[in-house]
Parts: C-alpha cells; structure tokens; sequence
C-alpha cells in the first residue's frame, strides 16, 4: 500500500456506518432496564441476563464471523450478522418471557459480531495504508462511540411517543438498512482460500503459544466488564441513585428534568468523550509503545470508578465521570487490535482479533450479569462496581510484560 495514501477511503466510511448503526442499537439497551422489568415484574436480574448472554454470543460469534468474513468474504459475513441482528430484535418485541429474551439475544449477539468490530476492523485495516492503519482504526472505533452518542437518548425518546415493542422493531429496520453501503465495502482480500485452509491453523497455534497473546486475552477482559457493566446498568443506577436534578438549573434547562433521563444523556456523553479519547489513542498508537497505553488506560479507569463510587452522586459527579470514563472507554480497540495485527499480521486479524475479544466479551458477560444478581441480592450496585475496579488494576498490570516486537516467525515474512 503506498504511503501516500488517503485516510478516508470508501471502505473506512462505510465501515463507520455500519459500526455506528449497529453499536447505537447496542448501547440503548440499558435504557429498557427498567420498562421491561417492571411491565413485567421481573426481578432486575432476568433482563440483566437477557444483555449479559448477548455479550456472550457477541464474543462467541466475533472470531466465528471472522473465519467467515476471511474464507467467503467480508460482505457476506456482514449480511448474515445484519440478518441474524434483525431477527433477533423483531423477536425480542414479542418476547413476553425472560427465557425468551434471553434466547433472542442470542441471535442479536451474533448480530452484533456479525457487524461490530471483528470483521469491521480487518477490512478497514486491509485497506488502509501502513502510515494511516494505526489512525483509520481508531476512527472505525470512534464511529461505534458516536453511534452511543445518539442511541441511548434516541431509545429514551421513542419510548415516550411508542412500546418498547415498537422500538426494537424500528431498530430492526435501521439493521436492515446498513446493508445500502455494502457496495463500498471492498478492500484487498486477505488471502485465497486455499492459502487459509493451508496455513490458518498453524498462525493460530503460532499466537496461542505465544505469551504475548494471552496476555492480551487476559487483559481485554476487564474492558469488557466495565463497559458492558456501566451500558446495561448506568442508566438504572442514576436514576435510582443520583441526587434531584435543581429546578432552573444548567441540566434543567437543557430539557434534562429526570435522573432517568439523566442516565441516558450520561451514555451519549461516554460516547462523546469517546470519540476524542479513540482518536487520540490511534494517533499515539503509532509513537508509543501499545502496551503501556494500554496500561495507562485501565489506571486511568481504576482511578475515575475509585473516586466516584466513593463521592456522593450528584447531577455534577455523574457528568464528569462520564466524560472521564468517556474519553477512556474505547481506547483500548484500536491499540488491541493494532498490537494484534502488529504481531501477527492483517492476514487472520479478524479471527486472531476475535479469540482475543472473546475474553472481552466473557467479561461483558459477568459484568452485565452480575450486576442483576448483586443488586436483586444487596439492593445495591457496590460490590459490582468494586469488582470491576480491582480487574481494571489487573489489567493495568498485565500488559506491561508483554512483548511488542514482532515474533520471529513474522520477522520478514509475507504474513504482515
């Protein structure tokens, strides 16, 4: 790829439509928390295992799709995650059980990976110039932080004119709609198909023998924990907890009159702050060492939770958390995903890529799970939040030993 390639190229667009599209659906869930539970007297705990087994197939399509989208193509791949996301939410409108839910969103887990990140990246990452890899990354990133800008605050809208019921289905059709843009969706092709049935196997044990991989996978379960944690239960939680919103006020007179409504703007100023922390990730992604930004993040996370689970929550320290975790939220994607494809080559990124998100989403899992459980046992979202501090120190911790000099076996090769 010469160097002086562009940046924005029709692939990274139309990745960044898709992304967006897509996460913006996802990170709304939360904001159905409370209507589905109480329309149906669930315990909080059903619709919380509802999310946190869509996080589950989420990990356990993402590294499926990404064999798929890299033997029979990218754009097939993400037809069937789109097709399968689609079914998923139009199913969950008529779900009136929690085993119901919980089986659809198995289908919207697969969606998600089917469309999400995995099979995304390794497109925009084949397709970008070697110069603008580490930043065109990093904006496929931040497309997914803009999409939770708008998602949860449009999700709180629509159910004040329509049912819940009605929401999921015009989520379905906004899935549905992305499939427009395919036609952009055309980047260098990994390999020939007789070239991965060759040799996929042997990159995949190279990486899995390598301490540097696992270390990886290790450390990209915290970020999935708290994410999915603070998505599914943020709005909940301020909402229930946060101090009144002052009459007259800066919030008030922005239309933000409800500690409800306050949760959903708290997810879409994540989003915001996201946006600007992504970029700026993918830019010292290139200059710095991955590993010790990576390491600065999740102590940069420890630290936010730190201070906030242990102040009073008011309107103020709601907003500056959310900015703050914001701006830390999906920086690790880009560096992840970059020190993969650094190690071990464009060639298998989706699928490398995706075994190591799997740990990501096992943490989303347990992190969206146990916060039902825990709170329908305590009353309470301490002990939870508490949790995900000490895994993000852990993290912190261990991607320092992590080598991030190419191995041996890619030193020269025509695998990079």
């Amino acid at each position: 790829m010469e160097r002086n390639a562009p940046l924005i190229t029709p692939v990274l667009v139309a990745g960044c439509l898709i992304i967006m599209t897509g996460f913006a659906i996802r990170a709304s869930f939360g904001v159905f928390q409370i209507p589905i539970s109480e329309e149906f007297g669930w315990p909080r705990a059903e619709f919380s295992l509802a999310i946190a087994i869509q996080s589950l197939a989420w990990g356990i399509g993402q590294p499926i799709f990404g064999a798929v989208a890299e033997k029979i193509g990218d754009r097939t791949a993400i037809v069937i995650g789109a097709l399968l996301y689609a079914a998923g939410l139009l199913l969950s409108a008529g779900a009136t059980t929690p085993l119901e839910h919980q089986i659809y969103e198995v289908l919207v887990g697969f969606g998600v990976a089917g469309t999400g990140f995995g099979v995304i990246l390794a497109v925009v990452g084949r397709a970008a110039s070697d110069d603008n890899r580490s930043m065109a990354l990093a904006i496929a990133t931040a497309a997914g932080s803009a999409g939770q800008v708008f998602g949860a605050p449009l999700a709180e809208i629509l159910l004040g004119i329509m049912t819940w019921q009605m929401v999921f289905v015009w989520f379905a059709g906004a899935i549905l709609a992305i499939l427009l843009v395919l036609p952009m969706m055309r980047s260098p092709q990994a390999a020939s198909k007789d070239t991965i049935e060759e040799s996929m196997g042997a990159i995949l044990m190279r990486a899995f023998r390598d301490p540097s991989y696992t270390l990886i996978f290790v450390g990209f379960f915290s970020c999935g924990y708290q994410l999915a944690f603070v998505t599914a239960h943020f709005p909940a939680f301020v909402a229930e907890i946060c101090g009144p919103i002052q009459p007259g006020g800066t919030l008030a007179n922005m239309g933000i009159t409800t500690t409800s409504a306050l949760g959903a703007v708290a997810i879409s100023l994540i989003g915001m702050a996201n946006i600007a922390g992504t970029l700026l990730a993918g830019y010292l992604g290139k200059r710095f060492p991955k590993k010790y930004l990576l390491a600065a993040i999740y102590t940069g996370r420890t630290i936010i939770a730190t201070w906030f689970i242990m102040v009073p929550m008011t309107p103020t320290t709601v907003i500056i958390f959310s900015v703050g975790m914001g701006s830390l939220w999906l920086a690790t994607v880009p560096l992840t995903s970059g020190l993969v494809a650094h190690l071990y080559g464009l060639r298998y990124m989706g699928t490398l890529y995706g075994i190591v998100f799997f740990s990501h989403q096992l943490g989303s899992f347990i992190g969206v799970w146990l916060g039902g459980r825990l709170y329908d046992l305590y009353g309470s979202y301490t002990a939870v939040w508490w949790v995900g501090i000490g895994v993000g120190a852990f993290s912190a911790i261990v991607h320092l030993p992590i080598r991030e000099d190419r191995p041996a076996w890619r030193t020269g090769s025509h695998f990079g």
